[in-house]
């Protein structure tokens, strides 16, 4: 009885550093190569996307920043996460088809995106057609940079993996 016991206590011990070793192994995304200040795109992110959007820890449902605002996607795990693919969120068709090519979110494609969204997907995709659901659009280059540093902070393609799994809603 002795050794089972101390076999669950150094497995429950054990548990969280294999899950953060596991965690930083699927990530793709260098948080020392992104050219943004996540402190600033903490201020930006309050100012301009809490309106629509939540970063919100789908293991534990905590709200780590925003307003629980649904009228865009969750952007926890963002970072590294299949564009169109977070479960329970109706993109729309030409976000879908820019995961579909196999694309996620890092930091040159997130910058371009939030720049100018419809006019991302349509080159992209290279179709004129392609409309994004997104109608904000951040003007200044460098607080896009911002903004996506301080989403990487919460999380990349590991902590995301089961939204990528789950059946496109864009």
């Amino acid at each position: 009885m002795k050794l089972l016991t101390l076999a669950l206590a150094m497995t429950v011990f054990a548990a969280p550093a294999f899950a953060e070793s596991h965690m930083a192994a699927e990530s793709t995304i260098d948080m020392a190569s992104l050219q943004g200040d996540a402190a600033a795109g903490e201020e930006q992110f309050n100012r301009q996307c809490v309106a629509c959007h939540v970063v919100q820890d789908t293991a534990t449902d905590e709200v780590l920043t925003g307003r629980n605002a649904k009228v865009g996607p969750n952007l926890y795990g963002v970072a590294g996460r299949t564009p169109g693919t977070h479960e329970g969120f109706a993109y729309g068709d030409a976000m879908i088809a820019y995961g579909e090519t196999g694309a996620v979110w890092d930091e040159a494609n997130f910058v371009s995106y939030v720049q100018d969204p419809t006019g991302f997907l349509r080159e992209a995709l290279d179709d004129n057609r392609a409309r994004g659901k997104m109608a904000y659009q951040v003007r200044d280059e460098a607080l896009a940079y911002d903004l996506f540093a301080f989403l990487a902070t919460f999380g990349t393609e590991g902590d995301a993996a089961v939204d990528a799994e789950a059946a496109p809603s864009n």
